[in-house]
């Protein structure tokens, strides 16, 4: 993610401020961390030598994890690997295209892996010091990562099980039971669950979880979800389609669904998936994601990285396009999209005074970042003026760590379905690199964020102690007289997602653009699975494919424009 950061360390009032050049105003990524006391540190200090040995050894305990559900013959699983296929059984090319790409995010990184397995040569530019854009993450002092967010590996992202494959580190993802879990605010310490049966073929697990679940919904409450979601399972995708210009709210209302399903479900739901309440959210995203999970029995089965995504993620792609001839370089900020004569792109011109030029351009940055790069010349096409509906959604990650191992949890994603917070997991029992056997770190998605994104983090630790204490009620106290505050981070996206609410999807760009020469990879681009880590892997694939088809074309007017460049001037 092209975006500026600052990183923060605050100890008993003491600011240390570090800041990668070149922040951008309209899109930060702020992280800050707070140690507890002088005392807390020197603790974490002396054992730092014991406290590294563990988390060294943490990648060979054997967490009580799931085997890998058999998802190479789903139909969407089998298109993916069809579609990467294309890239390594391509023709070779006679010269390499010099594709330069801007962002190296999922999109960015997954543009130059598949273009490298094309056998082209990709330069890829990232703005900070750090791989992975959205998904981030940074060691502080003690050698702890805090990450950009909470990101969940699910059965139905094809994409994202493919790379994992052709990388060879399947064995990174950390599966766990197949079950949706909900805190219950009206029974504080308890959860609900959704257990899907591991005997039952989709759609029939779904429904057979949704039935047995007694605690949130009555079963009139059910018949009338049920009877709702009707129209969506018999008109398919062109009904999903239409349901973009309604919010969830409004749909509801429409189909007769009653309040409580939507208090109870989607509220949770809809903040997990795009970070803003159901009076917001398109309902499409809602049908598309409950298309995607109920009708793969895998679908909607969870998993969690082993460890921090930079390096057990975004690493593997880097060395994968190294490996192939490609670049990748950090600390390379775009200033300017230069522009030739007829409109075409003449080079990036990034913020050091480095001019890089390519036979193919990328924009894979998000979707803020790029419009403040949209050339004038270029405003007034209708290709890029429709971007300024697509809009970033401010998120937070809270991480915080305890004095002491918390009971309450459970080695999975939980949904709070608190007003303040999203989905939370304890990651010293969910993830191996983070694994404490005496001390929990609880990582929370503070949503929406919109009203927050602005105060100090002092504030949105304090409101989160607040939630956490109706979460934890025997173990967390807001004031700290239970579990104590070691140390927390808490990492702020003003722009994350873009904001999926009604009429955005016509809006979505393809990834060819009208400007020959000229691609754009993210998962706001047009592709079917939502603003997510897959939608990311999948546009970044089919931004590759179009300029492998567009090979002959961009070699040509690459060969003219050398040409152009030879022919001596007349005296």
């Amino acid at each position: 993610m092209d975006t500026g950061c600052l990183s923060s360390m605050n100890i008993n009032g003491v600011n240390q401020a570090r800041s990668f050049a070149g922040q951008l105003p309209t899109q930060k990524c702020f992280a800050s961390s707070h140690h507890a006391s002088f005392a807390v540190k020197s603790l974490v200090v002396r054992n730092r030598g014991r406290r590294s040995h563990r988390r060294h050894s943490a990648l060979e305990i054997v967490c009580k994890d799931f085997p890998r559900p058999p998802l190479e013959s789903t139909i969407n699983y089998l298109e993916a690997g069809q579609l990467s296929s294309f890239f390594r059984s391509s023709e070779r090319p006679s010269k390499p295209l010099q594709v330069v790409i801007a962002g190296a995010g999922l999109a960015g990184l997954s543009t130059a892996k598949y273009l490298a397995d094309a056998g082209h040569k990709p330069i890829l530019l990232e703005a900070r010091d750090v791989l992975g854009g959205k998904i981030a993450a940074w060691k502080d002092e003690d050698g702890d990562w805090y990450e950009t967010g909470l990101h969940i590996f699910f059965g139905a992202y094809p994409n994202i099980q493919n790379l994992f494959g052709e990388l060879g580190i399947e064995d990174r993802l950390q599966w766990k039971e197949h079950s949706m879990i909900f805190a219950m605010p009206n029974k504080p310490g308890e959860f609900s669950r959704f257990d899907f049966p591991e005997t039952l073929p989709a759609p029939v697990n779904g429904i057979w979880a949704i039935l047995k679940n007694n605690e949130m919904l009555t079963w009139p409450e059910k018949v009338k979800f049920a009877i709702g979601l009707l129209p969506a399972m018999l008109g398919g995708q062109p009904y999903v389609e239409a349901q973009d210009g309604l919010t969830v709210s409004e749909w509801m209302k429409k189909q007769g669904v009653p309040d409580r399903v939507n208090d109870e479900v989607f509220i949770a739901m809809s903040k997990a998936l795009n970070f803003i309440n159901p009076d917001e959210l398109s309902m499409q995203c809602i049908l598309i994601a409950l298309n995607r999970f109920l009708q793969e029995k895998h679908g909607s089965k969870m998993a969690f990285l082993d460890g921090n995504p930079p390096e057990r993620l975004c690493m593997p792609i880097v060395d994968h396009i190294r490996s192939r001839g490609g670049e990748v370089r950090l600390n390379s900020r775009i200033k300017k999209i230069e522009l030739n004569p007829d409109g075409t792109v003449k080079h990036f011109a990034l913020t050091d005074g480095t001019q890089i030029t390519g036979d193919a351009y990328v924009c894979a940055a998000p979707v803020d970042i790029f419009k403040l790069l949209v050339p004038q010349e270029w405003s007034e096409i209708s290709y890029f003026k429709k971007l300024e509906k697509l809009v970033g959604v401010p998120v937070i990650n809270v991480h915080i760590w305890f004095d002491r191992k918390l009971k309450n949890t459970y080695d999975h994603l939980l949904f709070s379905r608190s007003p303040l917070l999203s989905v939370y997991a304890d990651m010293s029992v969910t993830c191996k690199e983070y694994y404490d056997p005496n001390r929990s770190m609880l990582e929370l998605v503070f949503a929406p964020a919109d009203e927050w994104v602005g105060r100090s983090d002092t504030e949105i630790i304090d409101a989160t102690m607040e939630e956490l204490a109706k979460l934890f009620p025997d173990e967390i106290a807001a004031d700290q007289s239970k579990a104590k505050i070691l140390k927390y981070h808490v990492v702020k996206t003003p722009r994350s997602v873009y904001k999926t609410v009604p009429n955005c999807e016509p809006c979505r760009p393809l990834q060819r653009s009208p400007i020959e020469g000229f691609y754009l990879a993210g998962d706001y681009t047009k592709q079917k699975y939502l603003a997510s880590m897959e939608g990311a892997v999948l546009s970044g694939k089919l931004c590759a494919q179009s300029i492998v088809q567009d090979y002959s074309r961009l070699s040509l007017r690459s060969q003219k424009s050398l040409q152009s460049e030879e022919v001596p001037v007349a005296s």
